[in-house]
């Protein structure tokens, strides 16, 4: 599965992805700068099919219907990776069952 690290979310967090996955960040993937719509799409067109961000406004402030690029969003105390590496491994099992279009909020 290919999955895309948001601007926002610590990059070595990719580590804890790019064992079972395709994990690739913003920076490397050559989309950094873009914001919401325009990085859902972007991501869409480089074949990602998982957004991981810590944005928990995204499905407030787009459309996410008819997108193939699904999101998930990790909900922890802060941005720091000792509490967002907290919530791999239920976002790594929910990677098994998301579906295209799909918004899955991790707590």
């Amino acid at each position: 599965m290919r999955i895309l690290l948001d601007e926002c979310v610590d990059q070595k967090l990719r580590l804890w992805f790019a064992a079972e996955h395709d994990c690739q960040t913003a920076a490397y993937a050559k989309l950094a700068g873009l914001k919401n719509g325009v990085l859902l799409a972007a991501a869409e067109a480089a074949g990602f099919e998982i957004l991981i961000t810590t944005d928990q406004e995204i499905p407030y402030q787009q459309n996410l219907g008819g997108r193939r690029i699904s999101i998930i969003i990790l909900c922890a105390p802060t941005n720091r990776l000792v509490d967002l590496k907290r919530l791999v491994p239920e976002a790594l099992r929910s990677l098994d069952s998301i579906e295209p279009g799909q918004v899955i909020r991790l707590d």
